[in-house]
């Protein structure tokens, strides 16, 4: 059974790039990960009712901050910068490793990560790279196959077991998503909450 959560708020709190600037660690937070283009910003926009909390840059790849959004007073959504664009300068991408290996292995409030893989597509090295490296960390992660609406409902099951196969672990561990349609959204919340609030804590926000 899938727990309500019900979002009542979002602000954007700030953006960092260094370890010392993020935010102090007072409340649980989930990061979003995913390659740029894949409709992260979408997603999160999505999650909280708000149409531009999240704004897409119109150069895939070059915001390399990760920005942290304080939900109902009590929990972070934290979106990570996309991984992955080809245009992007070695320089560029050659920080995106340290700053997000950084976070995920330093910051004690992350619950977990959603990792946000287009339908339209296998997962691409980099996809498998980080999914992998979140298992060898045992870092909590949650896969969300987005775009759902960009192809025909007839195909889903297919893609879902492609992906599921590249990434090693059954379709049910996953989340299938759309932004425009709203599709997951409360199962993706549901699992979002027993992160941030485990099914045995109490919360006036649920």
């Amino acid at each position: 059974m899938v727990r309500p959560f019900l979002i009542k708020s979002a602000e954007f709190i700030k953006s960092a790039v260094r370890f010392e600037n993020y935010p102090p660690a007072l409340y649980p937070e989930v990061a979003f990960a995913g390659r740029s283009n894949v409709g992260k910003s979408s997603l999160i926009n999505c999650l909280v009712q708000r149409k531009k909390l999240v704004r897409t840059s119109r150069t895939p790849g070059q915001t390399q901050l990760i920005n942290f959004f304080l939900i109902n007073g009590a929990f972070y959504f934290v979106d990570l910068p996309g991984y992955g664009f080809a245009k992007v300068p070695l320089k560029v991408r050659a920080q995106w490793g340290p700053m997000i290996e950084t976070y995920l292995t330093k910051r004690e409030s992350l619950r977990g990560v959603v990792h946000i893989l287009d339908i339209r597509h296998p997962p691409t090295p980099d996809d498998l790279n980080l999914w992998h490296w979140f298992r060898d960390n045992h870092i909590p992660a949650i896969p969300v196959v987005t775009k759902a609406d960009k192809i025909k409902r007839g195909q889903w099951d297919a893609q879902m077991k492609q992906i599921s196969l590249s990434l090693g672990i059954p379709t049910s561990e996953m989340v299938l998503f759309s932004a425009n349609t709203q599709q997951g959204r409360s199962e993706l919340l549901g699992k979002l909450l027993d992160w941030l609030i485990p099914p045995d804590e109490s919360s006036p926000d649920e």
